[in-house]
């Protein structure tokens, strides 16, 4: 998800039997998007045991609120993953970006086509994905260097 469209997220948004999350992504379209048991497991716990606590006198259907019971903002979202990473000791430099940068460089390292890429990330445009690839090449190289008998150990 993009940070927008995960702070603009409700909760009929989740699809829990079949393991995706709808949501409206940039020119207004709908993308499903899968979501692992896992994943879904801790959610359906913030979602049951946590969120209603955190609404204090507000009602409304957003999935993640902040601290005064609204909407969660795209800076609320940005500040708790730059303090995750401090806390994690995570030396680059982190943010709702790097984490969907990251996700798709994963993707494509194990295996992933880029069309498939390129739905999950809600890219319109193919070059937009092949963005990511640079970075699986790096890895291939280095992959090369260090396992081929004429690599450049």
């Amino acid at each position: 998800l993009r940070v927008s469209e995960l702070v603009n997220l409700k909760l009929n948004n989740i699809d829990f039997n079949n393991c995706i999350i709808k949501t409206i992504g940039k020119g207004s379209k709908e993308r499903i998007i899968p979501i692992s048991d896992y994943a879904l497991h801790y959610l359906e716990i913030y979602i049951n045991e946590y969120r209603s606590s955190m609404m204090k006198k507000n009602i409304h259907d957003y999935v993640f609120v902040n601290n005064h019971g609204k909407m969660m903002t795209r800076q609320g979202f940005f500040k708790i993953i730059k303090t995750l990473g401090y806390e994690k000791n995570i030396k680059t430099p982190l943010s709702p970006h790097t984490l969907r940068h990251s996700f798709a460089t994963h993707l494509l390292d194990y295996g992933a086509d880029l069309r498939s890429i390129q739905e999950l990330l809600g890219h319109s445009n193919l070059s937009t994905t092949q963005i990511y690839t640079h970075v699986s090449s790096e890895h291939l190289k280095e992959n090369y260097n260090n396992s081929h008998p004429h690599g450049s150990n």
